[in-house]
C-alpha cells in the first residue's frame, strides 16, 4: 500500500526583522494551509503543518528532507504553500528562466529559489510521485522554479523590497546558486513532478477574507471529494472559477508518467 506525506505551509506574514522591515501582511494564508492538509488528511495523507513562525527555511527542508527519507517508488509528496511570491535576478549564466528571474517562496526567514525548491525535489527517490500546490504571486514554474488594482491583496514581495533584499543578499546568492548548480549536475535529472501553481510567472495571485482566490477555487473545484477526473482536468476547473486576470499554471518537470497526471487529485 503506498504512502502518503504532505507538508502545508501558510505565511500570514513574514519578520520584519529579515525583510529590512517590511512583514508582508495577509489574511487567509493560514486558514489555506489548515484546509490544503484536511483534504490531504481526509485523503489518507500523513499531515504536517507550518505556520508563519514556523514557516522557516530550516523547517521546511528539514521536513521535506524526512519526507525523502521515508518515501519511496509509488509513494506519493503532497506540498502546499500559500503566501507571498518573490523575483530575484538570475545571474548563474543558465537559460533555465526565459524571463531572467528566479522566481522565489517567500518564507519566514528568507525566500527560498525555485532551484532551492527543485534541490529538495531531487533527494527522493525514482517513483515517488511529487505534486505541489503554490498560492502566491510569480508562482507559474516555482518548482524549475498585472498590476493589482487599489483594495486587492496581492500576494508578491513588492519590487522595491525585492530591489533591497537583492542588493543586500547578492553575494549569499550568488554562493548559493553555484552550490545548487553543482548539486544538480551531480545528481543529473529533474525528479518527476507536478506543479498546480496560483498564477503565472508575470501574474498576482490574490489574498481574500478567508482563503486566496487560487485556494478558494479549488476548494470549489474539489467539492468536498466529489471532484472526478485528473489533474489536467482539475486545473481546467480552478481555471473555470477564477478571473482572467489570474491564470493557474500545470508545470510539468521531469517525466511524470500518464498514470501519475491522469491520477484524481490527492489519490495516495
Amino acid at each position: 500500500m503506498a504512502t502518503g506525506l504532505s507538508l502545508h505551509v501558510g505565511l500570514n506574514e513574514v519578520d520584519p526583522a529579515r525583510y529590512e522591515g517590511w512583514a508582508g501582511t495577509l489574511v487567509a494564508c493560514e486558514n489555506d494551509a489548515h484546509d490544503m492538509a484536511r483534504i490531504a488528511g481526509t485523503a489518507g495523507f500523513e499531515t504536517t503543518v507550518l505556520l508563519t513562525p514556523e514557516g522557516t527555511v530550516a523547517n521546511v527542508t528539514s521536513v521535506l528532507g524526512e519526507a525523502a527519507s521515508r518515501l519511496g517508488a509509488g509513494d506519493i509528496l503532497l506540498f502546499t504553500y500559500s503566501g507571498h511570491g518573490g523575483q530575484v535576478p538570475d545571474e548563474s549564466g543558465t537559460d533555465d528562466e526565459p524571463d531572467a528571474l528566479d522566481e522565489t517562496l517567500v518564507l519566514y526567514d528568507r525566500q527560498f529559489l525555485d532551484d532551492e525548491v527543485q534541490q529538495t525535489f531531487r533527494a527522493f527517490a525514482d517513483g515517488v510521485r511529487i505534486v505541489a500546490l503554490f498560492d502566491c504571486c510569480h508562482s507559474g514554474s516555482s518548482i524549475e522554479i498585472p498590476g493589482v488594482t487599489d483594495g486587492d491583496r496581492g500576494r508578491y514581495l513588492p519590487e522595491p523590497q525585492q530591489r533591497q533584499l537583492y542588493d543586500r543578499d547578492r553575494g549569499f546568492l550568488e554562493e548559493l546558486r553555484r552550490s545548487l548548480a553543482k548539486d544538480a549536475a551531480e545528481k543529473g535529472a529533474d525528479p518527476a513532478a507536478l506543479l498546480l501553481s496560483a498564477c503565472q510567472d508575470n501574474q498576482t495571485a490574490s489574498d481574500g477574507d478567508v482563503n486566496g482566490a487560487f485556494t478558494a477555487a479549488l476548494l470549489e473545484a474539489w467539492d468536498g471529494g466529489a471532484f472526478k477526473g485528473g489533474y489536467r482536468d482539475f486545473h481546467r476547473a480552478i481555471q473555470r472559477r477564477l478571473p482572467p486576470t489570474q491564470s493557474p499554471n500545470l508545470y510539468l518537470t521531469g517525466s511524470p508518467g500518464p498514470d501519475f497526471v491522469d491520477q484524481r487529485p490527492f489519490t495516495v
